[in-house]
C-alpha cells in the first residue's frame, strides 16, 4: 500500500518524503502508531490507520495527512493520553480558505477524540524568501495569513521545534552550467579541486550501510551533535533506498572516495520533484581534498536527472549571524547558489491547556529525577 499513499500525497502542494510510507513504518518501529487522514472533494473525511482503505475513496484527494501517534506512558490514567505529530503535514492549499478551516476544524476533532495533550504540525508554510532584513527579502502573504489563522484558532508556536524552520532550496530546473554560475566563486573552485586532487565519486548500496555509520558516528565526535543508535539509521536508510521512483532507488548513499577509500558520504533522498539532503558523514583524512563539495555537485545533477526540480540543503540558522550555531554550515550550502526559504515552524493544538503545560513544563522535570533515582539504584545494587 505504499505506493498508493505516495501516489495520493504525491499530487498535492508541497509533498514531503516524511509525509511518505515509508517514513510511518519507520517510525512505527519505535513506538508511534501512524495514521492516515484524507480530505476528499466531496466533503468527506477519512482518518484510518491503515492503507487498505484508500483504494475505495470515491472523491479526489484535496488534501492529506500522515498523523503520528504515541502513548505519554503505558501505565495508569496517563495511558489514555498521547501526543499526536504531523511531520511536514498537513498537505493542501493553505490559500484555499474554506479548505483550510475543513483541514483544521478534523484535525482539531481528531486530537479531542484521540485524547492527545497536543496536536503538532509542521508545514512547509512559506512566510518569506531571503535572508531577513536584507535586499532579497521577499515576505510571503499567504503564509502570514495561514499564521494568523492558526493562531487566531488557538494554536501555539511549540517550543519543541521538531524539524528546521529555516532552509536553502536549489533551482534544479535550470541547465547545469547555470547552476555552476550561481554558486559562489570559491565553491566553484574547491568542486574542481575536488576533482584535480583525484576525489572519485560512486553511488553505494546496502553493504556500505554499516561503513556509513561508524563514518556518521566519527562525524559527531568531531563536530560535537548526538546521533542514535546504528539499527536507527539501518531502518531509516534501508526502508528507503528500498522504495522507488521510475523504477530507481528513491534514496540513494552517495559516496566519495581517495584511491578507493571511502572519505565523505551523503544520502541523497528524493520524492514527488524534490531532492533532499538528510545525513552528511566524513572522516578526517582528506577533508583538504574537498570531496563534500564535489558530493553536493554529483548529488545535484543526479536529483535533477530523476526530474527533481528542487533541491532541499536541509537546514539553515534561526537567526542569520556567526551567534547561530549553523552560521558555518549556512555558508557552506549558501556557496552552493540556494535560496533561503523561511516556513512557519511547528506549531501545536492543545485541547487540554492544563496538560499542555503540565507536559511541556513539568513533565520533563520529573522524568528528570525518576532518571537520577534509576541511576542511584543502580549503582546500589537496587535496580
Amino acid at each position: 500500500m505504499a505506493n498508493l499513499w505516495n501516489d495520493l500525497i504525491s499530487k498535492l502542494p508541497n509533498p514531503h518524503f516524511l509525509q511518505t510510507y515509508e517514513w510511518g513504518q519507520v517510525k512505527a518501529k519505535y513506538g508511534w502508531i501512524p495514521y492516515y487522514a484524507v480530505w476528499t472533494d466531496d466533503g468527506k473525511f477519512h482518518f484510518s490507520q491503515t492503507t487498505d482503505s484508500l483504494s475505495l475513496i470515491t472523491g479526489q484527494c484535496v488534501a492529506a495527512a500522515l498523523i503520528l501517534k504515541k502513548q505519554v506512558l503505558s501505565q495508569g490514567f496517563a495511558a489514555r493520553l498521547s501526543i499526536l505529530y504531523a511531520p511536514k503535514g498537513p498537505l493542501l492549499d493553505w490559500k484555499n480558505e474554506n479548505l483550510r478551516d475543513r483541514v483544521l476544524n478534523d484535525l482539531q476533532t481528531v486530537a479531542k477524540k484521540q485524547g492527545a495533550i497536543f496536536l503538532k504540525i509542521d508545514p512547509d508554510i512559506v512566510l518569506g524568501r531571503g535572508v531577513p532584513n536584507n535586499a532579497d527579502d521577499v515576505p510571503d502573504n499567504a503564509g502570514q495569513a495561514a499564521r494568523s489563522e492558526l493562531m487566531r484558532r488557538g494554536w501555539d508556536y511549540s517550543s519543541d521545534q521538531i524539524q528546521f524552520q529555516n532552509t536553502v532550496l536549489i533551482d534544479l530546473s535550470v541547465p547545469v552550467d547555470e547552476m555552476l554560475a550561481r554558486m559562489k566563486p570559491k565553491t566553484r573552485y574547491n568542486i574542481r579541486l575536488a576533482e584535480k586532487k583525484g576525489v572519485g565519486f560512486r553511488v553505494g548500496g546496502v553493504g556500505d550501510l554499516s561503513m556509513l555509520y561508524k563514518m556518521y558516528a566519527e562525524t559527531s565526535v568531531r563536530d560535537g551533535f548526538v546521533i542514535r543508535d546504528e539499527n536507527y539509521y539501518m531502518t531509516v536508510w534501508q526502508l528507503f533506498m528500498q522504495s522507488t521512483i521510475h523504477g530507481q532507488p528513491s534514496t540513494l548513499p552517495l559516496i566519495a572516495e581517495v584511491n578507493n577509500e571511502p572519505v565523505a558520504a551523503i544520502f541523497l533522498f528524493m520524492f514527488a520533484g524534490r531532492a533532499y539532503y538528510v545525513y552528511g558523514m566524513s572522516r578526517n583524512i582528506h577533508r583538504e581534498k574537498m570531496p563534500a563539495y564535489l558530493l553536493q555537485w554529483e548529488a545535484m545533477k543526479i536529483a535533477g536527472a530523476n526530474g527533481c526540480a528542487a533541491y532541499d540543503l536541509w537546514g539553515a540558522p534561526d537567526v542569520f549571524d556567526e551567534s547561530d550555531s549553523m552560521w558555518g554550515v549556512y555558508r557552506f550550502k549558501e556557496g552552493l547558489g540556494g535560496e533561503v526559504v523561511r516556513t512557519l515552524g511547528a506549531y501545536d493544538f492543545a485541547p487540554n491547556k492544563l496538560w499542555y503545560k503540565l507536559y511541556a513544563e513539568i513533565m520533563p522535570r520529573v522524568l528528570d529525577v525518576m532518571r537520577s533515582r534509576g541511576k542511584e539504584k543502580t549503582k546500589q545494587g537496587l535496580g
